[in-house]
């Protein structure tokens, strides 16, 4: 197989670990061990990796791949992102169990049924997943991937549902104007710019 045409990923590489090339590597499948059970996994470039040796080690796995056989061959791969196709993952989750990459894509609608945006992303910066979405070609905005939020899933027909109120996307029932020192929604948040930030 080349270049996976639908790429999901599942690994990426870290440093070097040892002499004789192995790496560590930081998993993203349920269980750490089972990277070696997809068969080859490939990088952005199309580079294929072999494992032909993996064990755990603390928060990650320590491999060895066909063909890089010392550290400095081990040293050039780190940061490296490991991909394998859509097609080569199995569909037997349970029914609230989602991969990223069928997420991306779905038309976005609101509680009643009407479209409103496009799920672009989903990230996780430690507090769960959260969706990206453009609401009507305008600038994304997050949204917590949460039952109360998005109650309603289907990849089969191509959309998610969201509950304006639970995702944020509507201001407060009571109608009251915010208070002084409340949040902002127009405000950018500091952080860095490239993130959204004013930095």
């Amino acid at each position: 197989m080349s270049k996976p045409q639908n790429p999901v990923q599942m690994a990426v590489i870290g440093a070097a670990h040892g002499i004789k090339g192995e790496l560590r590597v930081k998993t993203f499948t349920g269980e750490p061990m089972a990277l070696a059970d997809y068969g080859p996994l490939y990088a952005r470039d199309g580079r294929a990796f072999q494992i032909i040796d993996i064990r755990p080690a603390n928060t990650v796995v320590v491999v060895r791949f066909k063909g890089i056989s010392d550290r400095n061959a081990a040293e050039a791969l780190a940061g490296t992102e490991l991909f394998v196709d859509r097609s080569m993952l199995p569909d037997d989750g349970e029914e609230d169990e989602f991969y990223h990459a069928d997420l991306i894509g779905l038309e976005v609608r609101d509680d009643t049924g009407v479209a409103i945006g496009k799920v672009v992303a989903v990230h996780n910066f430690g507090g769960g997943d959260i969706l990206d979405v453009t609401l009507g070609g305008r600038k994304g905005v997050l949204i917590p991937f949460t039952q109360a939020a998005v109650p309603d899933v289907s990849i089969a027909e191509g959309f998610v549902r969201v509950d304006p109120a639970s995702a944020g996307l509507v201001e407060d029932e009571d109608g009251e104007p915010p208070r002084e020192g409340d949040f902002d929604p127009k405000g950018r948040p500091r952080g860095p710019r490239d993130a959204g930030g004013n930095r």
